[in-house]
């Protein structure tokens, strides 16, 4: 289990590099979450392919490390002197909305974007995990997407 440490650390490290900025955070949360990781190999479902499992982790002890707005005056949190953080603001509603939609799907719906587009993981990959031919992905994914566009427009 846990083969290639070295490769798998370069990947989280990649993933861990899109939610946080500085360097140095990136390679703290790897740490962590290789650490986590470790302390939980057992929850591991495919310990022959860690890799998704471990990027999850990764994403949540970046999102983990992230500043929020709880504790600051409403002032501070409705017009925030900096701009990147006003357009956090306003795509938050749209996350909303996105979160809401994927609720609405089915599991089996949820399960497929959730491996495809929050596990970065390929066709293939998501085929395999699953157990099924990677036309059936593509074609449920398909069926997915356009489900959740009805469900945005809505």
């Amino acid at each position: 289990m846990f083969h290639q440490w070295a490769a798998l650390r370069a990947e989280c490290l990649r993933r861990a590099r899109r939610y946080v900025v500085d360097e140095a955070d990136a390679q703290d949360v790897v740490q962590e979450a290789l650490m986590r990781a470790w302390r939980h190999r057992a929850r591991c479902r495919t310990p022959s392919s860690p890799l998704p499992w471990l990027l999850a982790i990764t994403r949540n002890e970046a999102l983990r490390r992230r500043p929020d707005a709880r504790g600051l005056p409403l002032e501070e949190v409705a017009e925030p002197a900096d701009p990147l953080a006003a357009e956090d603001i306003a795509r938050a509603g749209v996350r909303i909305d996105v979160a809401r939609a994927l609720g609405r799907l089915s599991g089996p719906e949820r399960r497929l974007v959730e491996l495809r587009y929050v596990l970065d993981m390929t066709h293939a990959d998501v085929a395999r995990h699953l157990g099924i031919p990677e036309s059936t992905v593509r074609v449920r994914l398909h069926r997915a997407r356009r489900r959740l566009r009805v469900l945005l427009a809505n």
